[in-house]
């Protein structure tokens, strides 16, 4: 009997240990997908948003460097919302509903803030 709960007890560690691994691959093979994006970022309480320049598709964004949200704050608009010109390196993964507005089916993970600035350039981010 003692062998036997060992073995389940091995069996249930080895599922752990998959799953574990198994969302390192999933979370190491988005951040090899990184990219350089520019577009038009907003903040405020009930939303982060990003518009690709390119092609105006928007996207919830994930500040995972917590710089993004600092460098905007410091912009210092008396309003939120304002949209800011910004040049990021990040990645694009699927939303998390439970956390995200049914608007975004994708999300922008920030890993590097390239570029912020209040000035919206001529052209396809210009307003």
């Amino acid at each position: 009997m003692k062998l036997f709960k060992q073995a389940i007890v091995f069996v249930v560690l080895l599922g752990v240990a998959a799953t574990a691994c198994n969302r390192t691959d999933k979370a190491e093979g988005e951040k090899s997908n990184l990219k350089t994006v520019k577009g038009l970022y907003s903040f405020g309480p009930e939303m982060k948003s990003f518009t690709l320049c390119e092609d105006g598709r928007e996207y919830w964004v994930t500040d995972s460097v917590k710089n993004l949200e600092l460098s905007y704050s410091n912009l210092g608009f008396e309003k939120p919302y304002e949209p800011v010109y910004v040049e990021l390196e990040g990645y694009f993964t699927k939303s998390d509903t439970a956390s995200v507005s049914a608007d975004f089916d994708s999300t922008l993970v920030v890993m590097k803030v390239l570029k912020i600035s209040k000035e919206i350039p001529e052209g396809p981010c210009s307003q």
